[in-house]
């Protein structure tokens, strides 16, 4: 199934244009078993990612349009008494698919963003004390929107570590955006999007991912760098055990859309700032000196010593 990563990142690339190293890293998230934040601003095409995917992976899609009054049962749905039955039905709630896009994430209140966030880490959903577990495999692509936060409610730090990494798309380029204005002259290239892989072989990729082998010395690297970043001047809150746990995963799935299965410490590089930087807390030195937290990160990725492994 690992020839199949590059037929699903080109199906999608038809839509999604210029875009080709954030497709590349949600395909990872997703063959990961982890989750997407998308934090960029409106009418980048985060939407018809999240579509797009749904489509080449063979994948149920729903979707939450987030506001100030949404409810926690808008999430995971509710007890309805049924008079024939003469008992309480559930009905499920959007969460009961396999891809949700939850939009503007940061819209709505935190009760009902923790009522989410718990159905992302426990993979089920509990409703007048019966749990129901979501369908395999279950992915979130939540968006929020930097611009404009007046009335929103950001995403603590514990609940954003539920993320396994952070994405910005950024606009296109000057031929990028050429070329999308070409393709939807007349139609809309998300209806071409044909199926790649079923559900079923989705999760057997999955599976192939999780037996990618990682070396003692990468374990020893991740260590290395996430110590980095708890005992950073510049850095009030570093990197938590589930981070860097997210960090191998991370990095198994970038090894094997390289094909390999093995992981070498080029895979953790590339992928470090993704998976880490929406995870620390900068300290107020930092915040004042207008340091990134991506920056910061690749000092530490600098600072670092990688071990010397090309395979195994």
């Amino acid at each position: 199934m690992q020839t199949k990563t590059l037929a699903i990142r080109e199906e999608i690339s038809k839509v999604i244009v210029g875009k080709d190293e954030v497709i590349a890293k949600v395909l990872m998230a997703i063959l990961s078993g982890g989750h997407v934040l998308l934090d960029d601003v409106p009418g980048v095409g985060k939407t018809t990612l999240a579509l797009s995917f749904s489509k080449a992976l063979g994948l149920d899609y729903k979707r939450i349009q987030f506001t100030p009054d949404t409810l926690p049962s808008d999430i995971t749905g509710f007890s309805l008494y049924n008079k024939e039955k003469e008992t309480f039905v559930y009905q499920p709630g959007p969460v009961m698919t396999n891809l949700l896009l939850a939009d503007e994430i940061n819209r709505t209140s935190s009760k009902t963003q923790a009522a989410l966030l718990e159905v992302m880490q426990e993979r089920r959903v509990t409703v007048d004390g019966v749990t129901y577990d979501v369908p395999e495999p279950f992915v979130v692509l939540a968006t929020q929107n930097p611009v404009g936060s007046a009335g929103t409610q950001l995403l603590p730090t514990s609940q954003m570590d539920r993320f396994m990494i952070r994405l910005e798309m950024g606009y296109p380029d000057f031929n990028s955006q050429v070329n999308i204005l070409k393709d939807r002259h007349s139609a809309n290239p998300l209806d071409e999007v044909k199926p790649i892989v079923s559900r079923e072989q989705l999760i057997q990729m999955q599976h192939e991912v999780n037996e990618v082998m990682i070396d003692d010395a990468i374990y020893e690297y991740v260590t290395y760098l996430a110590e980095a970043t708890r005992h950073h001047e510049l850095i009030d809150l570093g990197m938590s055990p589930r981070g860097a746990l997210a960090v191998c995963q991370f990095a198994k799935a970038a090894a094997y859309l390289q094909k390999r299965n093995y992981v070498i410490p080029q895979d953790v590089q590339n992928i470090f700032v993704d998976v880490t930087v929406h995870r620390l807390v900068l300290s107020r030195k930092a915040r004042i000196s207008n340091y990134s937290g991506a920056a910061i990160v690749n000092s530490i990725l600098e600072s670092v010593a990688m071990p010397a492994i090309t395979g195994v």
